[in-house]
């Protein structure tokens, strides 16, 4: 007889799968490795799709389903103060000459060669993202989801072609709004939550959420990594998780990017980081504005120290994105490991080796079952 654990919510019958664990869509971390694996394991993989060119998001589609039948997603950031047809035709130009010396002042006092490197952020623009929607469409996903902004554009497409579309949020208000406008799951995200991330506790956020949206469906993200998590977030309402440091965390993470060119996840980064999650304390994380212009939690570290001594303002997404890409490549390739701003979730203190997403899927998953069997016996 199979001791394999039975945990189902409305949300698995909604998009396919065995268990109610949606994988953060990480740019870059989540690639066709790590979504295929967390889909294999019973949970929903969801590719990084920002930074991708259409091209790009087509061919990590199709080596995704190469990996596995099971539903997957895309992600996307969509911020809307850039999702628009008149977004300039290059972002640098828009670059204040005083950002960009403190910049290059910085990479001169670290010593750092100075190379220039391409910068997908220059291809964001609304008309690259209605692309990419399309592609999701034309090759048959399971959901297109939205990091940032408001992906209410492409409902209609989306449901005519069978696809549900998700959309992050941080507050109820931004709840509602997504709702209204028929985006099908709201992940809700606590301050708690590492990259993007918002003011509000999860604890907090979660079923104050689900009261004010009820009846679309609620995931909940920010400080799961483990069964605790998720059978704590069933208990407030969610239907499901949304989880990325655990995922970032596994043997799968950061795998596809070899030969794209556009990123700066060398080697060095991607070692230096599963370290720091390895190694992390409930304190080791901290909001900063510097890789975005947006708040975002990062590992605290000497870039993001000094940045905050000199008070030096940071610029709107993805301006600020831009201004930073040479120097974070450069970093990379300089294996400075302690100037390195790398994104995580406070829950990265719960985390104490590298798995497979496999594996974290799994302990996961039997985790909250023990737990939910005690806490409802007759469940």
């Amino acid at each position: 007889m199979s001791d394999k654990k039975i945990l189902k919510t409305k949300l698995c019958e909604r998009l396919g799968i065995e268990y109610p664990i949606m994988q953060s869509g990480m740019a870059w971390t989540a690639g066709p490795t790590l979504a295929a694996a967390v889909s294999n394991a019973g949970g929903l993989g969801v590719l990084g799709g920002t930074n991708l060119t259409p091209d790009e998001a087509r061919e990590w589609i199709r080596q995704t389903k190469s990996l596995t039948d099971k539903p997957f997603g895309l992600n996307l950031i969509l911020p809307p103060d850039v999702a628009s047809d008149d977004a300039p035709t290059d972002f640098k130009d828009l670059l204040p000459p005083e950002n960009v010396e403190f910049v290059n002042n910085i990479m001169k006092e670290l010593e750092l060669p100075g190379t220039e490197h391409y910068v997908p952020w220059g291809d964001f623009n609304f008309e690259a993202m209605q692309k990419i929607g399309r592609v999701c469409i034309e090759e048959g996903i399971a959901l297109f989801g939205s990091g940032l902004g408001d992906p209410g554009w492409i409902i209609n497409e989306a449901h005519e072609a069978g696809m549900l579309v998700s959309g992050c949020i941080g507050n109820t208000k931004n709840a509602m709004r997504l709702r209204d406008s028929g985006v099908d799951i709201i992940v809700a995200q606590g301050y708690e939550g590492g990259g993007h991330t918002g003011r509000i506790g999860t604890m907090a956020l979660v079923p104050q959420v689900v009261d004010a949206i009820q009846p679309t469906t609620v995931v909940a993200a920010g400080g799961i990594a483990d069964g605790r998590g998720l059978a704590a977030s069933l208990m407030l309402g969610a239907e499901g998780i949304w989880m990325g440091t655990a995922f970032a965390a596994t043997k799968e993470a950061n795998v596809d990017l070899e030969g794209m060119g556009n990123h700066y996840y060398f080697n060095a980064w991607n070692e230096s980081w599963k370290k720091k999650i390895v190694a992390a304390i409930d304190e080791s994380t901290v909001v900063s504005k510097m890789t975005s212009g947006k708040p975002a939690r990062h590992f605290r570290n000497s870039l993001i120290d000094y940045w905050e001594k000199e008070k030096f303002s940071y610029l709107p997404l993805p301006l600020q994105s831009i201004l930073v890409w040479d120097l974070y490549s450069n970093l990379a390739k300089s294996d400075k490991s302690d100037f390195m701003p790398q994104l995580s979730g406070q829950s990265a203190g719960l985390i104490k080796e590298i798995k497979s997403a496999g594996d974290v899927v799994k302990d996961i998953v039997e985790q909250a079952v023990e737990i939910l069997k005690k806490t409802c016996p007759e469940g």
